[in-house]
């Protein structure tokens, strides 16, 4: 597809983030092909998938758009999701037709800008997708501004300066669909139905959805913590 149908097969639907780091239980490329799978099956308009190994193994299993990412950590820096050109390049070789990069404002490891890394990426990859995942709205604003191809308000919630954000923040997606001409994905923390709907409403292009579908260990814990509250235990 070219990167006109990629857009338009993401319009109104639901990415399904297909994750398991190295501690979880479900920590598999197979596994994580045979979600994505079950994900297409249940009608996923795209899969979201972390690391060369997963992306790889997620593409030979199904035909949708892969957003792509790989997380690392750095001593020097708090940026994780494909923070150097190491990680673009990664993402790009496994086959994932959109790389997703945190776009907020803090520097990437080597004191390196947002700036700098978008124009590294641009110069070396002209024709590439390129998802913003920030954290506010000035973020996306200058995500924009820099000619992001998609914005998702991934992080939310999950920075330093928004951890009094309690997540799906609908309101970040009503803000930025109104000011930017580029889709805005709502993606960060979204458990309910009636989450997803008020955020396509709310003018978002489409919605990511990881936790609450494909990791096992974090749904039981969200319904186990709904079996301890006082009402339940008087």
């Amino acid at each position: 597809m070219n990167k006109k149908n990629i857009l338009e097969s993401l319009k109104g639907g639901l990415v399904v983030s297909c994750q398991a780091l190295e501690h979880e239980p479900l920590h598999s490329s197979y596994i994580m092909s045979k979600m994505a799978l079950a994900a297409k099956m249940g009608g996923a308009a795209g899969i979201r998938a972390n690391s060369y190994e997963d992306i790889a193994a997620i593409k030979q299993e199904v035909d949708l758009p892969v957003i792509g990412i790989v997380k690392r950590d750095y001593e020097d820096s708090s940026v994780f999701i494909t923070a150097t050109m190491n990680e673009v390049d990664e993402v790009i070789r496994a086959g994932a037709e959109i790389v997703a990069l945190d776009a907020t404002v803090r520097l990437r490891p080597n004191q390196q800008t947002l700036e700098h890394f978008y124009h590294e990426i641009r110069k070396r990859y002209p024709d590439v997708l390129l998802m913003a995942d920030i954290s506010t709205f000035e973020e996306g604003m200058k995500a924009s501004g820099l000619g992001f191809d998609l914005i998702a308000t991934t992080l939310s919630g999950y920075t330093e300066y928004t951890r009094d954000i309690q997540p799906p923040n609908i309101q970040l997606v009503e803000s930025l669909a109104e000011k930017v001409h580029v889709p805005v994905m709502a993606e960060g923390g979204y458990w309910k139905r009636e989450d997803l709907q008020r955020a396509i409403l709310a003018g978002a292009y489409g919605c990511i959805v990881g936790s609450a579908i494909t990791r096992p260990m974090d749904i039981t814990r969200h319904y186990v913590d709904c079996l301890q509250t006082e009402e339940i235990k008087q």
